[in-house]
């Protein structure tokens, strides 16, 4: 083994990445044929992974032949990759190389390797890690396909046909001197031009689909093109290798001008294959022209022999359901000795219905007047099973077979119509079945399928023939009601009884394949008569309605209400003019002083404002819950905290604000986001601030559900140095069994306990409490709302040394809140 530049370590020892990064890492060493490996330069300590000693050769864990990284190379490329380890060690310099590693075998491999140095807070280099990546079978390949190429130029001036190579683009590549001859063009020509552009216009488009299609699928093919210079067809075999497609050409005009000439034939032929029937042109009266040639195909569709239908009229083929409409069209046609052709119900010997489409024209033999008419017809029965299919298709749910939305919309058009034009009164119902996603997510979508049509049949079980239950997709079914009367008040009973009676239905438990499942639903009812505008405005209505009834709690029916198309109009108008005011930059930030025991300013708190270009400045209270509803609060919330951030960044510049912290407020669906960690961290690093001076105000709320989610963010984020505070502490969500687990710096008295701290004793209680209950957590407190100085004196009397409130500072814009720091420092 060579001299190691780096200290021999006293003993190595195995060590598995931590999860949950060891199967991420495993995952990308897979796939880049790698292994990694770290070397810890105070512990002297060489580890690996799994992959790494896979790619070595070695059992995982037991690696004793490597004390070093430079035991991993092959003893002549050991003094490049020491000067290499020697700049990483001692100056951070990172390096990638192409090498060759010797396996535990001694076998040489080649390989790619790659390092760098980690450091530690203070900028020291405290390990070197690196990663090596197996290059042995792409470099074996890469003299494969040279030895190829050196074989095909060989080849290639051994053929004897048109042969020419197209790169990847479809463009020539090599053109051999049979191809010149073939296409009457030089080679110089067509070098460099797209194949399709050579060839005629018309097949330009084929000719680059079967190109590009060969090249895709990496299979051979064979087609032809039209080659218009010179009036040919040409034959295509086109084979994909590596740099593109080799393709021969063949002139195969003259087969396809046989091929042609034998489609016309056989087009003229397969008019046999329908039914042809020839009447004599005599009278149309009972018993009407006879018949007196049928072919095979005659025979074969409708079941008579020849023998049993000559001498007769077509009259026979006529049933129950023959169209009289097409028959009069027939008649009418013959009377005037022109052509005509129809669809038409014809029954078979047996009495089974079929659908033809026949045309029939008269035939006059040498201008000496109409002797037959010559009917030709084609079985089109499946074609109209298929027009019923597709039909079907376009008007019902394939899976619950009910209406979908598109029927739904006629039939209510229709019921609209109808109400304009009478005083009847309908109904229509939003169904949806509560926590729908949840069984899918658990049992899978199978189940959720058959708990679909198990709901399809039981509504449909509810209602009148005449009313109309429809799927709308997912888990939302429609109940349409009509005709429930000219009284606002029976039709209200009518349809809050059906109501009643879908929810207690849809409450059964429901039998899926083996599976016992009790669900529930939430209706939203509206009503529609004559005065309905349109149906946009019926189904919006009954849609809130049915929020609203999941909104109180699911499993209940809630009828609309024109207060809930107020607040919807209000709440899309509000969420709009908060996009535009992202977009426009409409929010501004005011910072309200916090001051300590001594009352010296120890930083502020960032309060959000938006300035509408309407209404003026609006407080939080006006748009926040908004935010959060419609997701608004993310983009907002990163631009309150990338504010914050350059606002420190300034700061931080200036001696006598240097020290001072900004706290930002964060809501639950922020905190919740995966990456707001992650997020966080990117703004302080782009803005080069101590991250201890940013401090994070969560909710209480928090503490409510996924508490081990939010003390291990809380933690990643106490490890970067962030200060975290919990706002309004004491509202009634904590749990402080796990308060003591999560790593806060601060608990924040909320303002409802500090403004009657003085006259309420629970409040004075409570106040007194938190602020014990901080102190023996190690934890600072902050008094929020202090607006006289006898509640300043009370908290700190009892150990509050932290202030925020109207006694000391309103909420100012940056400008104001600088006069304001300077009229403190004189």
């Amino acid at each position: 083994m060579s001299t190691s530049i780096l200290p021999v370590p006293p003993a190595v020892a195995y060590r598995s990445p931590s999860e949950p990064d060891r199967q991420l890492l495993a995952l990308l060493e897979r796939a880049a044929g790698a292994g990694a490996w770290s070397f810890d330069l105070r512990e002297s300590l060489l580890t690996w992974s799994d992959s790494l000693a896979e790619l070595l050769e070695m059992p995982p864990g037991v690696m004793s032949t490597y004390l070093d990284p430079i035991d991993f190379y092959a003893p002549d490329f050991r003094a490049q990759m020491t000067a290499a380890l020697h700049l990483c060690q001692t100056q951070g310099v990172a390096f990638d190389e192409e090498v060759q590693v010797v396996n535990a075998y001694g076998q040489r491999l080649w390989a790619r390797a790659l390092g760098e140095a980690v450091r530690d807070a203070s900028g020291a280099i405290v390990r070197v890690q690196g990663v090596l990546q197996n290059l042995t079978e792409r470099r074996r390949a890469a003299q494969e396909s040279m030895s190829l190429m050196m074989r095909l130029s060989t080849t290639l001036a051994s053929i004897t046909d048109a042969f020419v190579t197209l790169d990847l683009e479809g463009r020539f590549t090599y053109v051999n001197p049979e191809t010149e001859k073939l296409l009457g063009r030089p080679g110089t020509e067509l070098l460099g031009h797209a194949i399709w552009l050579v060839l005629e216009e018309t097949e330009s488009d084929r000719v680059r689909t079967e190109v590009q299609r060969t090249l895709e699928s990496g299979r051979h093919s064979e087609f032809e093109a039209f080659y218009g210079l010179r009036d040919k067809w040409l034959e295509l075999r086109a084979y994909p290798f590596e740099e593109g497609l080799a393709v021969y050409f063949r002139d195969v005009t003259d087969r396809r001008r046989s091929q042609e000439q034998l489609l016309l034939l056989q087009t003229s032929i397969s008019r046999l294959n329908d039914i042809v029937l020839i009447t004599e042109a005599g009278s149309l009266d009972a018993p009407g022209p006879r018949i007196v040639f049928v072919n095979d195909a005659f025979e074969r569709h409708t079941g008579y022999r020849r023998e049993e239908v000559l001498g007769q009229t077509p009259r026979l083929l006529q049933g129950p359901m023959t169209q009289r409409s097409e028959l009069d069209r027939i008649r009418a046609a013959l009377e005037a000795s022109q052509p005509v052709r129809v669809e038409l119900i014809n029954y078979r010997k047996t009495g089974e219905q079929f659908w033809i489409e026949m045309e029939i024209v008269p035939v006059d033999y040498f201008s000496r007047g109409q002797a037959h008419w010559v009917s030709v017809a084609r079985d089109i029965t499946e074609r109209k099973a298929a027009e019923d299919e597709i039909e079907h298709l376009a008007f019902y749910d394939t899976l619950t077979q009910l209406p979908n939305r598109q029927l739904l919309m006629d039939r209510l058009q229709s019921a609209l119509s109808q109400c304009a034009n009478h005083t009847k009164i309908g109904a229509l119902m939003f169904i949806d079945l509560d926590n729908f996603k949840v069984l899918n997510d658990t049992l899978g979508h199978a189940k959720g399928d058959v708990l679909l049509q198990q709901v399809a049949v039981r509504l449909t079980s509810c209602v009148r023939k005449t009313d109309t239950v429809a799927r709308l997709g997912g888990d939302e079914f429609v109940v349409m009601l009509e005709d429930l009367g000219e009284d606002p008040e029976v039709a209200d009973d009518k349809s809050r009884a059906v109501g009643q009676k879908i929810l207690a239905v849809l409450s059964e438990p429901y039998d899926l394949s083996g599976y016992q499942h009790y669900g529930t639903c939430s209706i939203g009812v509206t009503t529609f008569s004559q005065h309905q505008q349109s149906i946009g405005d019926v189904l919006k209505q009954a849609d809130l309605a049915m929020y609203q009834a999941k909104a109180a709690g699911r499993n209940s029916v809630c009828w609309f209400d024109p207060e809930m198309q107020s607040a919807a109009t209000a709440s899309a108008i509000l969420n709009t003019e908060l996009r535009q005011s992202l977009r426009d930059q409409d929010f501004i930030l005011h910072y309200q002083p916090q001051v300590g025991r001594e009352g010296r300013m120890i930083g502020v708190e960032a309060l959000i404002r938006w300035q509408h270009p309407e209404r003026g400045m609006v407080f939080p209270d006006g748009f926040i819950a908004q935010a959060e509803e419609s997701g608004l609060i993310l983009p907002l919330g990163k631009w309150v905290l990338e504010t914050a951030c350059a606002q420190l960044d300034l700061w931080a510049r200036r001696p006598e604000t240097e020290m001072l912290s900004i706290a930002v407020n964060v809501s639950v669906r922020q905190f919740r986001h995966p990456e707001f960690v992650e997020l966080v961290m990117s703004i302080i690093q782009q803005f080069g601030i101590c991250a201890h001076r940013l401090k994070l105000e969560l909710t209480e709320s928090l503490l409510a559900t996924d508490i081990d989610v939010t003390i291990a963010k809380m933690g990643m984020l106490k490890n970067a140095g962030v200060t975290l505070s919990i706002d309004d502490f004491g509202m009634g969500y904590s749990a402080l069994s796990y308060l003591k687990h999560m790593p806060l710096d601060q608990l924040k008295i909320d303002r409802s306990f500090v403004k009657d701290v003085l006259t309420d004793p629970n409040d004075a209680a409570i106040a007194r409490t938190i602020v014990g209950l901080a102190q023996s957590l190690g934890l600072a407190v902050m008094a929020e709302g202090v607006e006289t100085e006898a509640q300043r004196e009370f908290l700190a009397r009892h150990g509050c040394e932290n202030y925020q409130g109207y006694l000391f500072c309103k909420a100012l814009p940056i400008d104001s809140l600088e006069a304001f720091m300077q009229g403190l420092s004189h």
